[in-house]
């Protein structure tokens, strides 16, 4: 009987499919009484990275979560934040909890977040 080499099984593993992979690394663990500790691994690394990613976050959503008790204050300031007709202002307002501003830079949703506050509205910038 041949000796089987490293790369006789790596040719093996190239041609068997994900679910026939993920099968043997299953049997592996289970006969060695080991674990694949990379994806952990991976997970960990990926958590800064998607940490760097939010704080680099350059468009920001202003979200108007309830209008509050002065509604009309409310349709007014959405009104001039957004170009939007009478009808269709209330109609956002009524149908909170819904985006006022999409994509917009963060000093503009901050000053959007404040002149809706102002006005009475339960806002939050995303």
């Amino acid at each position: 009987m041949a000796e089987i080499t490293k790369a006789d099984v790596i040719s093996f593993i190239e041609k068997m499919s994900v679910l026939e992979l993920a099968e043997m690394v299953k049997e592996l663990e289970e006969k060695f009484g080991v674990s694949a500790a990379a994806p952990v691994a991976v997970a960990a690394v990926a958590g800064p990275a998607a940490a760097e990613a939010a704080e680099e976050q350059t468009e920001f959503d202003v979200i108007l979560k309830a209008a509050g008790a002065n509604k009309i204050a409310v349709i007014k300031v959405v009104r001039a934040l957004t170009s939007l007709g009478l009808k269709e202002a209330k109609d956002l307002v009524d149908g909170a909890p819904q985006p006022v501003k999409s994509g917009v830079s963060k000093e503009e949703a901050e000053e959007a977040k404040k002149q809706l506050a102002e006005s009475g509205a339960d806002v939050e910038v995303k």
